[in-house]
Parts: C-alpha cells; sequence; structure tokens
C-alpha cells in the first residue's frame, strides 16, 4: 500500500495529473489472500470488509432480511460490464447508502436509501461497481462524489 500512495505522490510531484493518479490507484484492484476489503482514498483511508455480489442472484438477493450490518463492512456489487440499473430496498431492513463506482475506482453518485421500499434509485451515471454500506458510513468518513475507492478483491 506504501508502494502505491509512493507511486501516486511521485506521479502528482512529475505532473502527471490526476487521471494518471486514478489510473495507479485503480491497479490497486488486484487479489487477496484474506478477507476482500475496499478502501476509500480520503484522508485516514477508511476501510470496509466486502462482501461479493457477482452474480445476477447475489445482486438480486444483496442485503435482504438482514438484521444489521456491521459498520465496517459493505457489499460490493461487481458487474462485468458497465451498468445504468438501479437499486432498490424490498425486503431489506436497514437503511443503507449505495456508491455507484466507475471501473477506475471514482465514485460517480452516493444515494442513501430507506429500508422496505421500492422506490428505484438509478445512477447518476452508468457504473462498473456497486458498493452498499450503512446509511451514512460515507458522510461520517469524509466520503463523497469524485473521491476514489480502491479494492482488493478475490479472484473471480
Amino acid at each position: 500500500m506504501l508502494r502505491l500512495l509512493g507511486l501516486v505522490l511521485v506521479l502528482a510531484g512529475l505532473g502527471i495529473g490526476v487521471a494518471a493518479a486514478r489510473a495507479a490507484l485503480s491497479q490497486q484492484i488486484s487479489t487477496c489472500a484474506d478477507q476482500p476489503f475496499g478502501e476509500a482514498k480520503v484522508p485516514g483511508d477508511p476501510r470496509l470488509v466486502l462482501e461479493i455480489a457477482r452474480t445476477p442472484e447475489q445482486h438480486a438477493r444483496g442485503l435482504m432480511f438482514r438484521p444489521s450490518l456491521p459498520d465496517d463492512q459493505g457489499m460490493l456489487f461487481i458487474f462485468g460490464s458497465q451498468s445504468s440499473e438501479g437499486f432498490w430496498m424490498h425486503n431489506t431492513l436497514i437503511p443503507l447508502s449505495v456508491a455507484f463506482i466507475d471501473r477506475d475506482g471514482t465514485i460517480l453518485d452516493i444515494q442513501d436509501m430507506q429500508p422496505q421500499t421500492d422506490d428505484v434509485h438509478p445512477p447518476a451515471k452508468p457504473y462498473w461497481y456497486a458498493l452498499e454500506v450503512n446509511q451514512g458510513w460515507y458522510a461520517r468518513n469524509g466520503v463523497k462524489v469524485g473521491d476514489a475507492f480502491a479494492f482488493c478483491l478475490p479472484p473471480a
């Protein structure tokens, strides 16, 4: 991780720009020997332990029927291509926030969702990942649209 941060700082120092720094961050999306995690690239590098949803069945079930979610955990929905699918809270018992995330880790949109509602929450832009967390986690950790996430993921 320090090596990656060093690379980002060197790139920034050379004036390569934000696009190159984001490309370096996206290369952090690799495999993990331990538990998958996501780390917001904001001061403090808040980290979430991730549960992964890759299949259409896992996407449909999401966090339904769960009475709680630990504050340091989230569910990462991985799409094999760009998606514009909206999210809803049917049979979901806990209030959540969802971030729609681009292929390079940039957060495109964040929305709060109320439990047990069928309101569809469409993304502001097409995305590659969606990350559901306890409602308010993004705000409490200073994470906002335009910030980036780096993921450490198991192989597909």
